[in-house]
């Protein structure tokens, strides 16, 4: 089993990825996020409202295509969640099964997950097949989803037992910097829902990461650019 990590432009102002994951494995093709729509790219030059500078080739399906990935290749998708920053290229992937907590899926279709509407058009598509899953659960062996709500309703981290590397627990937007590791302490963001929720979360993430002594990567840490491998190297 392998890990790769793809990093999809950068969230302005402050200079911080925007991540997808590759894990593969002996048996499946694994996409952790799908990233930020891939026709967006070049839209930060022209529109001081994008959120998200992404250069033409930055996109997802382009850097799995640069690994020799095809969309057909991939087997899953984990949805972490669908904000339009990690669900915006889910269209790509329609031979694909998309793993999305059922709790997070209910309330992205309700009036409730406006905040996902920009790219509904991209996951919520007649021929998307879903599975649903609910709290905890092994997607496969080695591979385990964390359910971490507060920043949306569902939110789910991953963990991934390398077996060179160990545990590598992609916290995703549960904590999304290393400035967020302090349960009680961090700080909740703008696009975060419930603070309560929240640090729930990060103290059951980092309880579970002090537990595996695993490798926590955080989901828009600015220092992942340079402290981590990115693709096409990988973790094994």
């Amino acid at each position: 089993m392998k890990l790769q990590l793809l990093f999809s432009g950068r969230i302005r102002p402050i200079g911080a990825p925007v991540p997808a994951y590759l894990i593969t494995t002996s048996d499946a093709t694994v996409l952790v996020d799908t990233g930020p729509p891939r026709d967006r790219a070049g839209a930060h030059r022209t529109d001081p409202d994008e959120r998200v500078e992404l250069e033409p080739g930055e996109d997802v399906p382009s850097l799995l295509g640069g690994l020799g990935v095809a969309p057909g290749d991939v087997d899953l998708v984990v949805c972490t969640h669908l904000d339009p920053d990690h669900a915006g290229n889910h269209d790509v992937f329609g031979g694909a099964e998309f793993v999305v907590q059922r709790r997070h899926h209910a309330w992205a279709v309700s009036d409730a997950g406006a905040r996902c509407g920009s790219t509904r058009d991209r996951w919520d598509r007649p021929d998307t097949r879903f599975r649903l899953v609910d709290g905890d659960t092994e997607l496969l062996p080695g591979i385990e989803l964390i359910e971490s709500s507060g920043h949306v309703p569902g939110h789910q981290s991953v963990l991934i037992r390398l077996p060179r590397t160990g545990p590598v627990l992609l916290a995703a937007d549960a904590i999304p910097m290393t400035a967020a590791l302090d349960p009680g302490k961090r700080p909740v963001f703008p696009f975060d829902m419930d603070e309560d929720e929240v640090r729930a979360s990060t103290k059951k993430l980092v309880d579970l990461a002090n537990a595996e002594n695993a490798l926590i990567i955080c989901g828009h840490e600015p220092s992942n650019l340079t402290d981590l491998r990115a693709a096409p190297a990988y973790y094994d």
